[in-house]
């Protein structure tokens, strides 16, 4: 290793971790303590913004002790800014050892908020080309965006704030679509069990009408009735229609 790369090794390491790695001995402190703000500073604040309901819920030394352990440890994959968040879950997911603070739903809680960034920037396209958007969509085959994600939580994250954090997993799953329409702006969608199964039929037989998922989705439910599901299940793909979850009917 050439002598340069040796201090620049030496310099990122202690802006990483300055209580275990020592700076570089022929920089003045005054100006390394600019750096170690700056560095640490921006990241922290970006993490901050990017999951404002987790930061609310830790005090403040217990979340500088996180964000400074994120940033000692944690090795980022790629160079993008906007990429910090989904690096910070990755984090949680795989490096964070458990902390007493640490609330249960905390790996949940970061993944519902990182969605929203993370479609946000997405470059996914809802590609018209092919798409009835007024076609029938019991007797057409529906074709569900690629921006519109079918979640599910063991946790209610969307109602976590501080004044209401759960110690037990709800007694059913917490279902949410979340979902980019037209206009760019992205959406959140409390659905019931049979909405997130209709939807998930529909990512699986993507080649299927919308008659035959809902043929299905009564079986399922060992319904009496099918034609009534199928008269609720038409209202109910209109109304993903309309919010841009479902695009249309497929053409040809």
């Amino acid at each position: 290793m050439h002598e340069f790369q040796r201090v620049q090794y030496a310099f990122a390491a202690h802006l990483r971790d300055p209580a275990r790695n020592p700076a570089p001995p022929d920089v003045e402190d005054r100006r390394m303590k600019i750096y170690r703000e700056l560095f640490y500073n921006n990241v922290e604040g970006f993490i901050a913004n990017a999951f404002p309901v987790l930061r609310r819920l830790y005090e403040d030394g217990a979340w500088q002790r996180m964000i400074r352990d994120y940033f000692a440890r944690h090795r980022a994959h790629t160079p993008f800014f906007h990429r910090i968040a989904e690096e910070f879950l990755h984090y949680l997911q795989d490096e964070r050892a458990p902390q007493p603070e640490d609330p249960p739903f905390l790996l949940e809680l970061a993944h519902y908020e990182w969605v929203e960034l993370a479609l946000t920037v997405s470059e996914a396209e809802a590609d018209p080309a092919g798409v009835d958007p007024a076609g029938d969509l019991l007797d057409g085959v529906p074709v569900l965006s690629p921006l519109a994600w079918n979640l599910a939580y063991r946790y209610p994250v969307h109602r976590i704030s501080p004044d209401f954090r759960p110690t037990e997993p709800g007694p059913q799953p917490t279902c949410i679509v979340v979902y980019r329409d037209r206009r760019d702006t992205v959406g959140f969608l409390e659905v019931n069990a049979v909405t997130a199964r209709l939807l998930q039929l529909l990512e699986a037989h993507p080649d299927r009408r919308g008659r035959e998922q809902l043929q299905t989705v009564a079986a399922e439910l060992k319904h009496s009735r099918t034609e009534t599901v199928i008269e609720s299940g038409r209202e109910l793909l209109e109304g993903l229609r309309r919010r841009d979850i479902i695009l249309g009917v497929r053409q040809g």
